[in-house]
């Protein structure tokens, strides 16, 4: 039912891959995430929607191949089917009334922030694109975003393309050139998130962020997407996953995200 209409090996281990899935396509917005199952005994794997087509009837996602279930997703070929695709799920992003927008994107976080671009330029809002990666051989959509922004800024670690820095050095140098965003939207690594996050408080700039907890139903039933915003506990899955950047406690965040880097058995069967 889940064709995968279109695979495309986009670097060494990302992949992208249109899928058809009208019922999703009908009603997904920016922001939105689906969960896929690649086999019948694999894991729910949470990935947030890089782009869709309403009228084609399809969706498409943007993962990197790293751990087991991801490693088994890339494994399916165009033409094949999912087992699961279940969405969408979280909910959309609310903007607000923003005129000019900075949309920050890093490492694979620039398939979370693509739609939001993409979106937000259809509507006729000033888009700038920041993009970090770690060096030129990581860049991916180069040419959407080019296609949804009045001024893509691409940062790499190494400069090997683009600026030498990070993506915060490029939004400071904006924002004190004298460029008045109404909004930043910052997603990547919470350390990137962080520190945008911190930037932009600095300068008072209404800033969202999109969370990235360990994430099991999807639903809301099993906590394991807990995240602290503004002391309160929410659940990325139903409650986000965008927040108030300026309310995250990221510290808190990427200690969970710590809790199975080393010594963690899997016990769900995904070796079967």
């Amino acid at each position: 039912m889940f064709e995968v209409l279109n695979r495309e090996k986009l670097n060494e281990n990302t992949y992208y891959y249109k899928i058809s899935a009208p019922l999703i396509a009908k009603k997904v917005m920016p922001g939105q995430f689906m969960l896929i199952r690649a086999y019948e005994k694999g894991e729910r794997i949470p990935l947030t929607v890089a782009d869709y087509d309403r009228e084609a009837g399809t969706v498409s996602v943007i993962f990197q191949a790293v751990g087991r279930s991801t490693q088994k997703l890339a494994e399916i070929e165009q033409g094949q089917s999912l087992t699961d695709v279940l969405g969408p799920l979280g909910k959309p992003t609310h903007y607000g009334d923003c005129k000019k927008v900075a949309v920050v994107g890093g490492g694979l976080g620039i398939a979370i922030a693509y739609p939001q671009a993409k979106y937000l330029h259809s509507q006729g809002v000033s888009v700038d694109i920041i993009a970090g990666f770690r060096n030129k051989d990581l860049i991916i959509l180069e040419n959407e975003m080019k296609n949804c922004s009045d001024n893509l800024f691409i940062a790499t670690d190494d400069g090997s393309n683009g600026r030498k820095g990070l993506v915060t050095d490029v939004l400071r140098q904006q924002i004190e050139n004298g460029v008045k965003y109404d909004l930043v939207i910052a997603i990547g690594p919470p350390i990137m998130m962080k520190f945008t996050s911190l930037l932009t408080k600095e300068f008072g700039i209404r800033t969202i962020v999109s969370l990235n907890p360990i994430m099991v139903d999807g639903t809301g039933m099993c906590g394991g997407c807990r995240v602290v915003v503004g002391g309160e506990t929410k659940f990325a899955c139903i409650d986000g996953p965008d927040f108030d950047g300026h309310l995250v406690d990221y510290d808190n965040l990427m200690k969970r995200l710590r809790i199975y880097d080393a010594n963690h058995k899997c016990n769900i069967g995904l070796g079967e």
